[in-house]
């Protein structure tokens, strides 16, 4: 007889079958209590009778795997990995592994090299921690921008993108506006009339896209010369009026105007549907009724009730920042080239040139 540990369930089957040898309960008795069928049972029974305890075990086990790989297998994949193949990872060398006629899987491949301590060369760093960031607890600390682009009108009219603000701390949409697409002066009209209404934000969070950020780098001359990142325009215009730009490296990153575009499609789509919006004009006009709604539905306290928007500065003229500005360098006969065409500079003080110099306007 064979000498095997039984599992419970398998010990339970030989209890109950060695009633039945004992005739303590019938087969039929045996193959309800155990839910397996008569004839089944009698198997069991037959099995139990001659092998003991033994015989309530499957058959295969204790037995080598019919279909397990040779050693001399494993031992030449290993051989070819540390040697011809050193430092290829488990797809790569699968691969070769066919040009040599070894014909394996990828799977078979990643188990003999990870049970030799070989692992794979390509690093796979585990996900890294995140959480759920606390809004700000006052209003005006951050806002999130962003431009969604959506068939706003579901086929009244053009497509469109529609550009809007979102405070971060109560969910406030201050200001949004429907522009053919994604652009500078969308954003700058939205930020102009926040501005206006509430007053400066300490920050603006939003995506890295180049409307905010400029993509071209400093040279090493530049940063030895103490020049400044170059910047977009509305990247630009945050920093004359010391708002911090924080850019986002996800679109998780900044979620709440994420759902707020969920939000808007449904709601606001609707709306527009209701009141037969066709153009850009009257999606415009339906949009400024609905987020008065919008925002007494779903605006929340902050938890600092005090708000934080910096007051504008009477001096302060937002059209000339919230602007697009442009340096040109002064052409020797105090000119300069801007949309492809050359503009004459005017002279400021008799005998006074500009030639070589940098204005911006």
């Amino acid at each position: 007889m064979r000498k095997i540990t039984l599992t419970m369930n398998e010990a339970k089957r030989y209890q109950t079958l060695e009633m039945t040898l004992r005739g303590r309960i019938t087969v039929a008795q045996a193959a309800a209590a155990l839910g397996v069928s008569q004839r089944h049972a009698w198997r069991l029974k037959k099995r139990a009778r001659k092998e003991g305890a033994a015989g309530m075990a499957h058959q295969n086990r204790g037995k080598p795997c019919a279909r397990k790989t040779p050693p001399r297998l494993i031992q030449q994949i290993l051989l070819l990995r540390r040697g011809t193949y050193a430092g290829f990872n488990d797809t790569h060398f699968t691969q070769k592994l066919k040009e040599e006629g070894i014909a394996v899987s990828q799977e078979l491949v990643r188990r003999v090299l990870r049970k030799a301590g070989i692992g794979s060369p390509r690093k796979r760093r585990p996900a890294k921690y995140r959480s759920r960031r606390e809004p700000k607890e006052q209003e005006g600390l951050m806002l999130q921008a962003d431009g969604s682009h959506h068939d706003w009108l579901e086929g009244r009219g053009p497509r469109m993108c529609l550009v809007g603000l979102i405070d971060d701390a109560t969910g406030r949409v201050p200001a949004a506006v429907f522009r053919e697409r994604e652009t500078t002066e969308g954003y700058f009209t939205v930020l102009t009339k926040t501005f206006r209404a509430h007053g400066l934000c300490h920050s603006l969070y939003a995506d890295r896209h180049t409307i905010f950020h400029a993509q071209r780098t400093l040279t090493r001359e530049e940063e030895l010369a103490g020049k400044k990142q170059p910047g977009a325009q509305v990247g630009r215009a945050l920093d004359e009026l010391g708002v911090t730009l924080i850019p986002a490296y996800s679109p998780q990153a900044k979620g709440r105007i994420e759902r707020l575009w969920g939000t808007f499609q449904d709601r606001l789509v609707s709306e527009l549907r209701l009141a037969n919006a066709g153009t850009m004009r009257q999606a415009n006009r339906t949009l400024a009724r609905f987020l008065k709604e919008h925002n007494r539905l779903f605006t929340r306290a902050a938890a600092n009730a005090t708000p934080a928007w910096r007051p504008l500065s009477k001096n302060l003229d937002l059209a000339r920042v919230l602007c697009h500005k442009y340096r040109r360098a002064v052409a020797r006969d105090n000119t300069i080239k801007f949309g492809g065409g050359v503009f004459q500079l005017p002279a400021l003080k008799p005998f006074y040139s500009l030639a070589g110099k940098t204005v911006a306007r």
